[in-house]
This record gives structure tokens, sequence and C-alpha cells, in this order.
């Protein structure tokens, strides 16, 4: 699954520019005995499978190995349980040269793996999905396509939804009449300062009737 994603559009992009570059290890490669077991029961009994510490450590000892010099790293482990994920953190993260991620599988992972080297515990939303790789990809797509030079236009990036605390204004595109529906007449002016103007209005409309919580953050960080 991994693979396949980051062997498509932005991400293959961006190991292509050597902007970045991607390693995938498998803990079952330090797992030992006949069936390479990376799972096993809870103590104290209960349903479903806990992750073992032991493989995932020494998979951790690889990653240092592949490192090079004193960079920093960050160990993200997607869980429901962690923060929410947002535009400002991706932002954060992509500033950070070496980003390992723990795709957890099963009912969880031994909680001495999050005590000893789990740096940041990210949710993508108050829901469970089947495996860990699905949140951690998109937790990759949202980092990557902010590290400087990924995108064609940085500008792309800069005007997406949550930048700002504020969601995205409407586009348009042609032809500027289709079954009745035209573009707002400020975008087809050519008066640039006035496009901006209206886009900004869109923004905070948008923001406002949407989502109050962005809007509440934005306008304490406007009077602040």
């Amino acid at each position: 699954m991994v693979e396949a994603v980051i062997g498509e559009s932005i991400l293959r992009r961006a190991a292509e520019k050597e902007l970045v570059s991607y390693h995938l290890i498998d803990p079952r490669e330090f797992s030992e005995g006949k069936f390479k077991q990376i799972d096993d029961y809870p103590f104290g009994g209960g349903t479903g499978m806990i992750m073992m510490p032991e493989p995932i450590l020494k998979a951790l000892d690889r990653v240092e190995k592949l490192r090079s010099g004193n960079r920093n790293l960050r160990v993200i482990f997607p869980t429901p349980q962690g923060e929410q994920l947002t535009q400002v953190k991706s932002k954060e993260l992509s500033e950070n040269v070496d980003l390992v991620f723990i795709s957890g599988h099963y009912k969880g992972m031994d909680e001495r793996i999050r005590e000893s080297v789990v740096t940041d515990e990210i949710s993508i939303g108050d829901f469970v999905l089947t495996n860990g790789e699905l949140p951690t990809l998109v937790i990759l797509d949202t980092v990557v396509r902010l590290i400087p030079g990924v995108l064609g236009d940085d500008e792309s990036a800069q005007g997406d939804s949550f930048t700002n605390e504020l969601l995205d204004h409407p586009h348009y595109t042609r032809p500027a009449e289709v079954r009745g529906m035209n573009v707002p007449e400020v975008l087809l002016s050519g008066h640039h300062a006035k496009i901006e103007e209206w886009r900004q209005e869109e923004r905070e409309k948008r923001t406002q009737s949407r989502r109050p919580d962005l809007w509440k953050a934005y306008e304490e960080k406007q009077t602040s």
C-alpha cells in the first residue's frame, strides 16, 4: 500500500527532485521465531493482539544506521488518541529533517514503545481505521507538499485551506457562464487588489459559517 502511494503524484515527484527520500522497514525482519511474529496477547487479558516492543525498537535501531549526522528526528505514531492534525502541525513537521512513522496494527502497541521513543502522537480524526498505514500516508502527504520546492508553485501551498487559520476562497475557471451560473464579476475585472480583497472576504465568510472553531482562533490571532 505505502509503495503504491509514494510512487504517485506529489510524493513521487518530491523524491525525484531529491527533496525527500523514503525508507520502508518491516518490523518482521527483526522478529525471532519461525513465523516472524510481531504481536502477542495483552497482559491482564482482553481482546485483540498487541504489537511487541522488541521488533519495533530493533527497526528503529536500523533507522539510526540509515541516518547521517546529528539531525533532528521525530518519531510519529498515528493514533486516535493523539493531538489533532492541523496545517500548523504539518508545517512544523515539514521543517524537520528526519521523520519516522510507526504504523500500528492489531489492538494497539506496547506502551513502552510510546514512552521510550515516540515524540509525536497524531490523530487525523475521531474514528478508527484498519491499519496505521492509512493515517501515516495522510500525514506524510500534508507534510511533503509543504517542503519548499515540492510543488511547482510554492504559493499553491500558501493559499490552501487552514493556512493562517482560514478556509480557502471559492475558485472558478472557464467558461465564465455555465447553465446560467456566472463567475463573480470582480474575478474578471483584472483589478488584482480588488480580487485579493474579494478572496479575503470569502475566506473569512466561509470560515465563519463552516468552521466557527477556526474563526475563533483567527479572531484571537488578529487581536493578539
